[in-house]
Order: structure tokens, then C-alpha cells, then sequence
């Protein structure tokens, strides 16, 4: 998702656009692989919110950094978890 605010802020949209559609693409291959209701549920609002802020009206009302915020946290855990 990085890559997507990145190219974003560079004007880049081309490679905005990409990096917007492979993480629609990685999220959806994770909700279908969900075994869980409350991991398919996040996983779903997040998919939403994202659609919501990089292609609609941003109704959430989310902001570039919000996503870094909230993308931070599993950042962190893959890496901790040495992955």
C-alpha cells in the first residue's frame, strides 16, 4: 500500500494505479483463504474503506495517513515475527 500513497503524492498515476489494484488482488486472495468470521470481516472493511478513499468519494473520510497508520501495525508484527 505504500507504493500506492507514494505514487499518489509523486503524481505517479499510472503506478498508483497498480499498486492500488495489486492490493485489491492480494486482499482478495486473503478473504477468500479466511478462515475466520472476524478476520474476514476486517479484512472486508478494510477492502471497502480502501475503494472508498482511492476511487470513490472517500466517505470514511481517510486520509494517506491514516492508511500508514493503521498499515504500520502489521508491518511491525512481520517483521518481529522474522518474516
Amino acid at each position: 500500500m505504500s507504493g500506492q500513497l507514494n505514487g499518489k503524492s509523486r503524481g505517479n498515476d499510472e503506478y498508483s494505479r497498480l499498486a492500488f489494484e495489486r492490493a485489491l488482488e492480494l486482499l482478495d486472495l486473503t478473504i477468500n483463504g479466511a478462515k475466520s468470521f472476524a478476520r474476514l470481516k476486517e479484512l472486508t472493511r478494510v477492502r471497502e474503506a480502501l475503494a472508498d478513499h482511492f476511487v470513490f468519494n472517500n466517505a470514511y473520510n481517510s486520509s494517506d495517513r491514516s492508511w500508514q497508520k493503521y498499515f504500520f501495525a502489521f508491518n511491525y508484527a512481520a517483521r518481529a515475527a522474522g518474516n
